[in-house]
């Protein structure tokens, strides 16, 4: 089993950047495949970005293309989330997540495919 926990969320101004990270203790980090999603309230948790146990492999939603990136780094077992030009409807609870994959380019963009999920951590950005 794997332990995720997120950072790095808080309140910002629109047009601000921030980096959250997601921090994995337990089984080998190399053997997931991982993804950050968000949910804002009143709204159905959608994904946001993910990436291959390699990281040669990304997804990213629409809404955020060419504004975040994800990246991962297995020897500090930990994946982040670079969130630049934020929006007000970026505003939500950001979640990580962790996929067991045989397959090490693979990315997984549904969220009834993650097997473990961290606490989440807010992010809020003001106009």
């Amino acid at each position: 089993q794997v332990q995720l926990i997120e950072s790095g969320g808080g309140l910002v101004q629109a047009g601000d950047s921030l980096r959250l990270s997601c921090a994995a203790s337990g089984r080998t980090f190399s053997s997931y495949a991982m993804g950050w999603f968000r949910q804002a309230p009143g709204k159905e948790r959608e994904a946001v970005a993910a990436i291959s146990r390699s990281g040669g492999s990304t997804y990213y939603a629409n809404s955020v293309k060419g504004r975040f990136t994800i990246a991962r780094d297995n020897a500090k077992n930990t994946v982040y989330l670079q969130m630049n030009s934020l929006k007000p409807e970026d505003t939500a609870v950001y979640y990580c997540a962790a996929k067991t994959s045989t397959y090490h380019s693979g990315t997984y963009s549904r969220r009834l495919e993650y097997d473990y999920w961290g606490q989440g951590t807010q992010v809020t950005v003001s106009s």
